[in-house]
């Protein structure tokens, strides 16, 4: 495989409801966006690009069948190859993958990768619904399965099987709320405290309103290049800013549909089969582990999605990662509820099983020289969503992976204050990050790593 190189990004603004353009138009935003970053005009790098990615989730939100070649005919694209992809809440981040291996494989030197949703165009309840066809709808559905019932479910066992509380999955969403404050496209930026979060409407017990991402129109779109396809751009004027950000690894994971078919594997099955290395390697986390199997924890039950740990441990192997917290600079993680990223944290190897409840609330995730109004007991470490994540950004299905891609090269490119405006959201001396793409229950998991190079 060929090194490839994240190089730009454009989103549009995430909003409620967009009614000034169609989801054609709120695609070209973000693409359009992309180019002028590396100083093209449209005419220049339309002559250049050779092909696309597409991801949208959902017919039923444009009530349009083959939306994506509708966006890639008002790009300007026609005829040059695409193909769309879905894959529920981590269809952005398949997408990435895929413009990965078109260019990795040879197959394109210059690919974009872009997707989008329009979600407004029907009203929150049956949004929900078309969401809900995302589980099994011969078994879960029928009985009235709707996803944040399946997410009460799994982070009340969380909380039973290691004492995670409201409290800690509250903090997640004020950190990230709190975040966004200083994004000009995120969708919520508001200040929050604990008591707003638990105050704020419950939707299913312990998830509230605050602990919930919102449904969303937006579009993103990233452009990936091998190193001829740089020589390319770069022959034809486009300026683009070095050290390159690479992306070093890619990962997935997959499980069942139904959460009734998630097996309950034993410690040395675990031990042997989903544990990372750091794990592995440490005899105090496999006897910690031990004792946890002792009580009658088993692995990944419905509080854990092994797809995330299967992902991670993946990309992780392939960019040479051994340690995520100490050796990943930020994380864009999947938070659609605030009780996600608490299991992710777990998943992504930031702490041990078990114990995301408490990283939640240590301040290990949190980005420094930013008042949270909470009682942080431990240093920023590894941010994870310094840009406000899904809760208050907003979840576009299919353009929200590919907004986490371009936040993600911003950060490595140095460029936060360019974009947005403001240097808060800036990780100092960002050099690896992560980003994070989940769907359903967990049934289909990315985790890609992108890297900025010497």
């Amino acid at each position: 495989m060929r090194p490839v190189y994240a190089i730009s990004g454009g989103v549009s603004k995430f909003a409620k409801a967009r009614p000034d353009k169609n989801f054609q138009a709120i695609v070209m935003e973000a693409y359009d966006y992309a180019i002028n970053d590396i100083g093209l005009d449209f005419p220049t790098f339309t002559s250049l690009v050779d092909g696309s990615v597409a991801s949208y989730f959902s017919d039923h939100f444009s009530r349009q069948l083959m939306a994506a070649i509708m966006a890639q005919d008002y790009l300007g694209l026609i005829p040059k190859p695409s193909h769309r992809v879905e894959g529920g809440g981590a269809t952005g981040g398949i997408c990435f993958q895929e413009a990965w291996k078109s260019v990795a494989s040879g197959h394109m030197d210059i690919c974009v990768a872009y997707g989008f949703e329009t979600m407004s165009h029907v009203e929150t309840w049956k949004g929900n619904e078309f969401i809900a066809l995302a589980s099994d709808v011969s078994f879960d559905y029928p009985v009235g399965g709707f996803y944040s019932g399946y997410y009460a479910m799994m982070v009340t066992r969380h909380m039973k099987e290691f004492g995670t509380t409201v409290e800690q999955m509250a903090s997640v969403s004020v950190k990230n709320h709190i975040n966004a404050y200083h994004n000009p496209y995120a969708q919520k930026r508001n200040r929050y405290t604990i008591q707003d979060v638990r105050n704020s409407v419950m939707v299913a017990w312990p998830l509230t309103r605050l602990d919930i991402c919102v449904m969303s129109d937006g579009a993103a779109a990233t452009i990936l290049v091998s190193e001829d396809g740089l020589r390319r751009l770069e022959g034809a004027g486009a300026t683009i800013p070095r050290p390159l950000v690479e992306v070093t690894g890619i990962g997935r994971g997959t499980d069942a549909m139904r959460m009734s078919d998630r097996p309950h594997f034993d410690y040395d099955f675990f031990i042997q089969n989903y544990a990372t290395e750091q794990e592995r390697n440490s005899g105090e986390t496999r006897a910690y582990y031990r004792r946890l199997w002792d009580h009658g924890t088993r692995y990944p039950g419905v509080h854990s999605f092994r797809a995330g740990r299967t992902a991670g441990n993946m990309a992780y192997q392939m960019a040479g990662i051994f340690d995520p917290l100490d050796e990943l600079d930020f994380i864009e993680l999947h938070d659609a509820y605030t009780s996600s990223e608490i299991q992710t944290y777990e998943d992504l190897g930031l702490c041990r099983y078990g114990e995301g409840g408490s990283f939640a609330e240590s301040g290990k995730a949190y980005m420094p020289d930013i008042d949270y109004g909470l009682e942080l007991t431990a240093e920023p470490q590894c941010p994870v969503n310094p840009s406000g994540g899904l809760i208050a950004c907003g979840h576009p299905v299919g353009a929200t992976g590919l907004m986490q891609a371009v936040f993600a090269i911003w950060q490595l490119q140095g460029t936060i204050e360019q974009h947005f405006g403001d240097n808060t959201l800036q990780v100092n001396n960002a050099r690896r990050g992560a980003i994070h793409s989940h769907a359903g229950t967990g049934t289909y998991v990315t985790v890609s790593i992108l890297e900025k190079q010497d």
